[in-house]
C-alpha cells in the first residue's frame, strides 16, 4: 500500500481522471507530441547520456580515443583473468562448430538454425539456460504484418527513433525479415494475442507511425524464449547446454581467426577451453553496471562479458556513448524498484501524471525523449513525489486503462503486472503506478555487418550484445525483433562459415597483448573483466569482512 504522505496526490490523480478520461474517448491531444526543436532541448539538459562526466576517453584497443560511458570505459581498461601461461591449447577440452557465448534468445535462435542445417553447437551460458534479458521483456514484438503497415514504415521508424544514427542494411535486415520471424515463432509454439476475428492483434508502441506491436499479453518474452528453449532440448544430440559456465576470454589461431573460448565453471572454479570452427556472442546487455547509479530492469548476469571479451580480441565497438533508460521502471514498492513497467501501459492509455494529478508529456514519445521528459519534471520543476528511500517518481494512470476499454481489461492484457503489484497491497485497476527513468539497454555494442559478422574472422555477433540496429535509441519491441532476426541469422551464416573453416593453432597472445596495451598506458587498476556477477556488498560491510578474515574470525 502506498504510504498515507501520498494520498494527498493520489486524490489529485482521482480527481482529474475523469476530464482526462473524456478527452481520450473525444481522440483529442490531451498532451500534444514535442517537435524536433523541443525533442532536442530536453535531450541534452536532462538525459543522462549528456551530461559531460558521462562520458570518457578509451586509452587502449580498437576505439582508442573514442568517448564512450564512462563505466564502460572503466570495465575495458581492466585486467583479465587469465594468462596464456595457464593453457596447454593443444588438446581442447571440447570441440564444436559453433560455439554460441549466452542461453538468452539470440543464442537460442541461433542454434535451431544451425541444428536444422546440420551443424552442432554448444551453448555456454552464465547461469541457466534462458536466465537473460530475453525472458523478462513483456510489451512485445514490433513487426510489420497487416496491409496497412509495410516494412517500409516500419524502417522510417526504427531509423527515426534512432536519430538517424542506424546502420541503414542492418535496419532493413530487421524490418524486412520482421514478418517471417512473426509467423517463424507462431509455428514453433507461440501464441500471439489474436483480435476476436482471428486476426494477430498489433498495438502503438512510442515513436510509431502504425500499429505493429504483437504481444503476447504481458509474458511476450517468457512465451518466446520458453517456446525456443523447448526446440533447443529437443535436439540434445546437436545442441550442447553448458550452464554455469560463462566464457571469460575467446581464443584465437595463428591466423587471426576466432577458434572459440576459455570456460570458467563457475561451482568448481575449474577453466576448460573450447576449439570452435565459429563462435556467436550473444551475451545481451550491461544493465548490471547501474550506469549513472540508476536502478535497472536486466537480469542479474547483465554485466557486458561479450563486449570485453571481443575488444580484447580486435573488434570495433560502436555507439558505446549511449544508453537507453526506460520511461517506466517502479521506484515503489521499492522491494521491485527499477521492475520494467512495460511500455504496453501506455500505449493502452495509461497516462504519466505529476504529483497535481498533471499529465506533462505526450505519452508515448521515444522513449529517451519520454525519460527525459519525467526526469526534468522530478528534478528541474520538482513535481515528483518522494518515495520512504528518498527516490522520486511520477504516477503512471493505470485504472484510465479500465475507463477506457472496459473493466477486467488490465486483468486480460496485464496478467503479469496486476500480480506483481498485487502482492504489496496495490490494485493497479484502482490505483497508478509509481514510475522513474530504469536502465534498460545498450543501444550500442560490437559492430557487426547484416550477416552478423565482426571485423575478426568466424567471430559473429546478435542481440543487445551487438551495436548499430538501434542507432543511439531503440524504439519498443524492436529488441524482441532484434534478437530472433539476427539469432537466426547468425545459425545460417556461422553455419556456412563453419563447414568451410580451417581453425589453426589456438592462442591466447591476444590477452597478454592487452595487458601490455595496459601497461604501456600507464593505467593503473584493480579491476578485472568481464565481471560477470555484480558486487552489491556496501563498501562498509566489505571492509569489515576483509578484517575478519585476515583476523581469522569469518568462517
Amino acid at each position: 500500500m502506498y504510504p498515507e504522505y501520498m494520498s494527498e496526490s493520489l486524490e489529485k490523480v482521482t480527481q482529474s481522471r475523469n476530464k482526462r478520461f473524456e478527452l481520450a474517448k473525444s481522440g483529442k491531444p490531451i498532451y500534444p507530441p514535442m517537435n524536433a526543436e523541443e525533442r532536442e532541448d530536453v535531450l541534452n539538459k536532462f538525459h543522462p547520456d549528456y551530461k559531460v562526466e558521462s562520458r570518457r576517453k578509451v586509452r587502449i584497443g580498437p576505439n582508442k580515443g573514442e568517448s564512450l560511458t564512462t563505466e564502460v570505459t572503466d570495465m575495458l581498461e581492466s585486467h583479465s583473468r587469465i594468462t596464456s601461461k595457464l593453457f596447454d591449447l593443444t588438446s581442447p577440452d571440447y570441440e564444436t562448430d559453433i560455439l554460441i557465448i549466452g542461453g538468452g534468445g539470440a543464442g537460442c535462435a541461433a542454434a535451431i538454425i544451425a541444428q536444422q542445417q546440420g551443424v552442432k553447437s554448444i551453448i555456454a551460458t552464465k547461469l541457466r539456460l534462458g536466465d537473460a534479458n530475453s525472458m523478462m521483456s513483456q510489451g512485445g514484438m514490433q513487426a510489420a504484418v497487416t496491409p496497412q503497415d509495410p516494412p517500409t514504415k516500419h524502417y522510417l521508424d526504427a531509423i527515426g527513433g534512432g536519430h538517424f544514427d542506424n546502420k541503414p542494411e542492418l535496419v532493413r535486415a530487421l524490418t524486412e525479415d520482421g514478418p517471417d520471424v512473426a509467423k517463424w515463432l507462431e509455428e514453433l509454439g507461440v501464441v500471439w494475442d489474436k483480435a476476436d476475428d482471428g486476426t494477430l492483434q498489433v498495438l502503438h508502441g512510442g515513436g510509431t507511425s502504425r500499429k505493429r506491436m504483437l504481444s503476447c499479453r504481458d509474458y511476450t518474452g517468457a512465451i518466446i524464449l520458453r517456446t525456443l528453449m523447448d526446440e533447443i532440448r529437443n535436439h540434445p544430440e546437436e545442441i550442447t547446454i553448458l550452464e554455469f559456465m560463462p566464457i571469460i576470454e575467446l581464443l584465437l589461431d595463428h591466423k587471426g581467426q576466432c577458434a572459440g573460448g576459455v570456460l570458467y565453471n563457475l561451482e568448481t572454479e575449474e577453466y576448460f577451453t573450447v576449439k570452435a570452427k565459429a563462435t556467436m556472442i550473444a551475451t545481451g546487455g550491461y544493465g548490471r553496471l547501474h550506469i549513472r547509479g540508476f536502478d535497472t530492469t536486466n537480469h542479474y548476469g547483465a554485466t557486458g562479458d561479450g563486449l570485453v571479451m571481443a575488444y580484447k580480441a580486435g573488434a570495433k565497438l560502436m555507439y558505446m556513448d549511449s544508453v537507453q533508460y526506460h520511461p517506466t521502471g517502479s521506484v515503489f514498492p521499492e522491494q521491485i524498484a527499477g521492475f520494467l513497467i512495460t511500455e504496453k501501459i501506455r500505449g493502452a492509455g495509461g497516462q504519466p501524471l505529476n504529483k497535481d494529478g498533471e499529465i506533462f508529456v505526450f505519452p508515448r514519445e521515444p522513449r529517451d525523449v519520454e525519460s527525459s521528459a519525467f526526469i526534468r519534471e522530478c528534478l528541474e520543476r520538482n513535481n515528483g513525489i518522494q518515495t520512504p528511500s528518498g527516490r522520486v517518481g511520477v504516477w503512471l494512470d493505470s485504472p484510465l486503462i479500465e475507463m477506457l476499454h472496459g473493466e477486467g481489461y488490465i486483468n486480460k492484457q496485464f496478467p503479469a503486472m496486476h500480480r506483481q503489484f498485487i502482492r504489496y497491497g496495490i490494485d493497479i485497476t484502482q490505483e497508478p503506478m509509481l514510475v522513474y527513468p530504469s536502465l534498460h539497454y545498450q543501444n550500442g555494442g560490437i559492430e557487426i555487418n547484416e550477416k552478423t559478422e565482426t571485423n575478426i574472422p568466424g567471430l559473429f555477433v546478435a542481440g543487445e550484445a551487438s551495436g548499430g540496429v538501434h542507432g543511439r535509441n531503440r524504439l519498443m519491441g524492436n529488441s524482441v525483433l532484434d534478437y530472433n532476426v539476427f539469432g537466426r541469422r547468425t545459425g545460417k551464416y556461422a553455419s556456412e562459415y563453419a563447414t568451410k573453416a580451417k581453425i589453426g593453432t589456438l592462442s591466447l597472445e591476444h590477452v597478454d597483448k592487452y595487458e601490455k596495451e595496459l601497461k604501456d598506458a600507464r593505467i593503473k587498476t584493480k579491476r578485472v573483466s568481464p565481471i560477470l556477477l555484480p558486487y552489491y556488498t556496501p563498501e562498509d560491510v566489505r571492509k569489515r569482512q576483509l578484517t575478519a578474515c585476515y583476523e581469522g574470525t569469518l568462517r
